[in-house]
């Protein structure tokens, strides 16, 4: 095959990819702006009114220049300056512009009104969205892309519904009327404007087109960055612990860097638009000057009748600069704006992404609520894949009865997690089912199934607010009492009565100013307050200390009683009197029984625990 025909087929295919890119960049935007109008339309009364304001404001901006040239005028026909005419049109002139000026701020002011009823809409829209959402989707995207998204992204729509919406509104009227104006005061001198128009027009969309991929790039490598530094952050301590500030911040000067260009790529190419299309409007005006003045020249000689289309006079021509200017003005300032709006769009886009994401599977039609739950936990022939063709459980059998104690324990990312997030319902089960008292739990509620277990994770959660807050967090109206108690139960009692201002005490963002083993203890504190039938334990203990441990323990033991409890525990001290011991091996059930059982087996878990005390 020839070169030439190689490159033939290349520009085929590539051009044909072009068209349906621009096809889909075309879709894409009229769904952003139909989206971002329904938001509007939900004010629409305010937004008239801001419609009737623009119209008012604008048509007394565009009688000003008018009654200049009469001013002019006056001055310049005849022998003696008419000083009553002149007086009288200045007047009016200064009145239209204090009037205009006057409303083009209440304008103002009722636009950032909407916009900011416009933002905590769609701030809460998404927002609520986000809470629907299944768990792995926050598995997957990073939360400092989604902060951005909620923050930067609607602030960014905000400033161009508040600031842009109001230019465009103005542009399109000042425009229609200036033109309107010029056809009145010289129809030769509009073909100049003819001329130079489209051509700022096709300029400006041809640009327009390839800005905006450029600020949807910029507003991706922002949530990026947002991601990344958000997870170095939290993880702050241990980048320090082992020396790793120069990578990180190598690998963040990376990532700050391609922001950067994306920022600059975005804003430079953007800003392009506006001097070019203003050199394009400053062309347009120099040839109306010159034009104008050969035509009054003409016209004060004689050779053009009052009656002709050709003639004008010196306030005419004052007239017609000062519309010119304000025609080519609002498509200057467009083009300017265009750029914001590219922002907008794609920061509207990433929103409405979040917005349109399918939510947690919905509960079944015929869904039963999940009502005197016993405990009996049961998973058939259960296997499950996070990425189809990739297995992570295989086959899984457990019957857990009423009241027992189930310890799964197992090398690191053998599926012990996994199965805990099956038995919430976090993800469903790619086959074989799960029963909770003989119901498959598919057929049940997912909140009545969730209320039914009590969790108390390896990964401690608490929120800005008071220890007795944070402890009640899972029972509503509980009472100071009913905290106490749990407090008591978890060991945490002396601890909270030393503080300057005990269950009141304030907790700065996730128990930063506590010890992990502390925020631990409220953790199990939380889930004793808890009232549910089932339990579940991912290493509650390993932030606290030996001697700690053994308090939690016997805590704990009180806490089980009576209750189905799911242990994962890599200390193998702490599940000894399990009634059931399971074993998990790559995906699969290895072993299961009790300690003396496995002890006796001689199998991986007798390894494992004589690996921890031999």
């Amino acid at each position: 095959m020839s070169n030439k025909l190689v490159n033939d087929i290349k520009g085929r295919s590539g051009g044909a990819g072009d068209q349906r890119n621009e096809k889909l960049d075309k879709k894409r935007t009229k769904s952003v702006i139909l989206r971002l109008s329904k938001y509007i339309l939900k004010h629409k009364f305010l937004f008239l009114v801001a419609i009737a304001t623009t119209l008012i404001s604008n048509q007394l901006a565009l009688m000003g220049p008018m009654y200049s040239g009469y001013a002019i005028d006056a001055m310049t026909i005849g022998d003696s300056v008419d000083f009553a005419a002149v007086t009288e049109n200045i007047v009016k002139m200064l009145v239209c512009y204090i009037a205009s000026g006057i409303l083009s701020y209440l304008l103002a002011v009722l636009m950032v009104f909407i916009s900011q009823k416009i933002v905590y809409a769609m701030r809460k829209e998404l927002f609520e969205k986000l809470t629907t959402l299944p768990v792995g989707y926050f598995d997957t995207h990073p939360a400092g892309d989604i902060i951005s998204r909620i923050s930067y992204d609607i602030d960014t729509v905000n400033a161009s519904l508040s600031n842009d919406l109001v230019q465009i509104m103005t542009s399109v009227y000042t425009v229609i009327g200036s033109l309107i104006f010029m056809w009145r005061i010289s129809k030769p001198l509009i073909v100049v404007i003819a001329v130079t128009v489209p051509v700022s027009i096709i300029f400006t969309r041809y640009r327009s087109k390839k800005v905006r991929p450029l600020f949807h790039t910029r507003s991706a490598k922002l949530g990026e960055l947002n991601g990344y530094a958000e997870e170095m952050l939290s993880g702050g301590r241990t980048i320090c612990a082992y020396g790793r500030e120069k990578e990180i911040s190598g690998r963040f000067d990376k990532r700050n860097n391609d922001t950067m260009n994306a920022y600059y790529n975005a804003e430079y190419y953007g800003a392009t638009l506006g001097p070019s299309v203003n050199f394009i409007n400053n062309m347009s005006l120099s040839l109306v000057m010159i034009l104008g003045g050969i035509l009054y020249m003409y016209s004060v000689g004689g050779t053009f009748a009052e009656t002709s289309a050709f003639f004008i006079t010196l306030g005419g021509i004052s007239q017609f600069v000062q519309y010119s200017r304000k025609f080519a003005g609002p498509i200057n300032e467009f083009a300017n704006i265009m750029n914001e709006f590219q922002s907008a769009f794609s920061a509207a886009e990433r929103v409405f992404r979040i917005i349109d994401e399918n939510p947690e599977s919905a509960d079944a039609k015929d869904a039963i609520e999940l009502k005197n739950v016993e405990g009996n936990v049961e998973l058939r022939h259960v296997d499950f894949s996070y990425v189809p063709g990739t297995p992570i459980l295989k086959d899984i059998n457990i019957k857990a009865q009423a009241g027992k104690t189930i310890a799964i324990v197992g090398p690191t990312g053998a599926g012990k997690t996994t199965i805990i997030n099956l038995l919430m319902r976090f993800y469903d089960a790619s086959a074989g089912e799960i029963l909770v008292d003989g119901k498959n739990i598919e057929d049940v509620k997912r909140s009545s199934l969730r209320k039914a277990y009590t969790m108390v994770l390896q990964d401690t959660w608490l929120f800005g607010g008071t220890i007795f807050d944070n402890i009640a967090y899972g029972k509503e109206n509980a009472t100071i009492d009913d905290v106490r108690e749990a407090a008591r139960a978890a060991r945490l009692e002396t601890y909270i009565e030393q503080l300057p201002n005990g269950y009141y005490t304030m907790l700065s963002d996730n128990g930063v100013n506590i010890s992990k083993g502390q925020k631990q203890l409220i953790t199990i504190a939380r889930a004793m307050l808890m009232d549910s039938h089932m339990l579940i334990l991912d290493e509650a203990t390993s932030n606290v200390d030996s001697r700690t441990e053994i308090k939690i323990q016997q805590a704990m033991a009180k806490l089980m009683k009576g209750k189905t409890s799911f242990v994962i525990a890599h200390r193998l001290s702490t599940i000894q009197n399990a009634d059931l011991i399971l074993v998990i091996q790559d995906g699969r059930i290895s072993e299961q029984g009790n300690h003396e059982e496995l002890m006796k087996k001689g199998g991986f878990y007798s390894t494992l625990y004589n690996s921890q005390f031999v």
